[in-house]
């Protein structure tokens, strides 16, 4: 989960924006419980993807060429 979009109860301005000490701490919390994956963009997921199943294909075709 992201706070892109998420707005603050105690002064009702984006979290991200860090308005308030409210903002600021659940910006700090969220990020703190954040793993690798969730930090990435879904094009970033998505050229990761891509990359993998690159190198599966040149993989395969190395060991097709050897065989």
């Amino acid at each position: 989960m992201t706070c892109d979009r998420l707005v603050c109860a105690n002064c009702a301005g984006p979290v991200t924006e860090g308005r308030c000490p409210v903002c600021r701490a659940s910006r700090q919390r969220m990020e703190q419980q954040q793993g690798l994956f969730e930090r990435l963009t879904p094009g970033a997921l998505i050229a990761l993807l891509a990359a993998l199943v690159a190198a599966l294909a040149v993989a395969a075709a190395v060991q097709q060429a050897a065989a």
